[in-house]
């Protein structure tokens, strides 16, 4: 696999990777495809979908092999998402600390 060298600063790739997307990608790609992965080659303003970043890569770097790739959900704000994904639910007890381990182990019973 080939290591491609940053040719711009982590604002000016952003910067011209979210106003590529919004000003000639944006209606092209949303209809039908919300939650796929858009990767938009920043120089040439090519881009490929896909259902995940790596299949819309390998596909953008098929057509343009020197792509700097940025990478868009449709549909959504962020590429990937941290920290819970719904409302929180009501905790499980931990099964060891329930009734039926402690009768069964009895290193974890109570003295």
């Amino acid at each position: 696999m080939v290591m491609h060298k940053p040719r711009y600063s982590h604002e000016e790739f952003a910067r011209r990777g979210g106003d590529l997307y919004e000003s000639q990608i944006r209606a092209q790609v949303e209809a039908g495809n919300d939650g796929k992965v858009v990767a938009i080659d920043v120089e040439t303003g090519q881009f490929e979908v896909g259902d995940d970043a790596l299949t819309a890569s390998d596909r953008l770097l098929a057509k343009c092999p020197d792509a700097q790739a940025w990478f868009v959900r449709i549909g959504r704000s962020a590429l990937h998402r941290f920290g819970p994904m719904g409302p929180v639910r009501k905790r499980l007890p931990i099964p060891y600390l329930a009734e039926g381990f402690r009768q069964s182990h009895p290193r974890h019973s109570r003295a």
